[in-house]
């Protein structure tokens, strides 16, 4: 069973699943959905588009070198089949992701590192904004400083007859 990657998003391609596209050259392109598909119809670059592998990879979102994906590369030339290399392979694999996966927490950890100040000093300035609001009212009362001033606005007779008029 063989799993191919899509050539627009890199996700695995499962037997019987997608489309694929064989160029005037010969070239094939594996296409895991329409969406990608359609996405390479109309000439899109897959590092511009944001849901896909290759831009995260450009972007620094996803790890890009690590000697775990050396496990993963796809390899065409074909092996003489011995059965305890199979077993050791076998064997490996839980190690080899599990070691992906701390890798992977850690770049994670690393990108997310200068998010949580950043965060704390966008509330602390919404805090110092909207400080009228979190105020308690007996402190408001007490210090009139912190409070908006009152704006008086002369209504004359004429307007409020006319209010009043309109009510009835």
């Amino acid at each position: 069973m063989r799993l191919e990657k899509c050539w627009f998003c890199s996700s695995t391609i499962y037997p019987g699943h997608g489309i694929q596209f064989v160029r005037n050259d010969a070239k094939i392109f594996r296409f895991c959905r329409s969406k990608c598909h359609k996405n390479f119809k109309m000439k899109r670059n897959p590092r511009k588009v944001k849901w896909t592998k290759a831009y995260r990879r450009v972007h620094g979102k996803d790890m890009t070198q690590d000697s775990t994906f050396e496990f993963e590369r796809k390899r065409n030339r074909p092996e003489r089949y011995d059965r305890n290399l199979a077993e050791n392979v076998l064997k490996a694999i839980p190690k080899i992701d599990k070691i992906r996966v701390a890798r992977e927490e850690r770049h994670h950890k690393n990108r997310m590192k200068g998010k949580t100040e950043k965060l704390q000093r966008e509330a602390v300035k919404e805090l110092e904004q909207g400080i009228s609001l979190v105020k308690a009212p007996s402190v408001l009362q007490q210090d009139p400083s912190l409070t908006l001033p009152k704006i008086k606005v002369k209504v004359s007779q004429q307007q409020s007859e006319e209010n009043h008029a309109m009510e009835e």
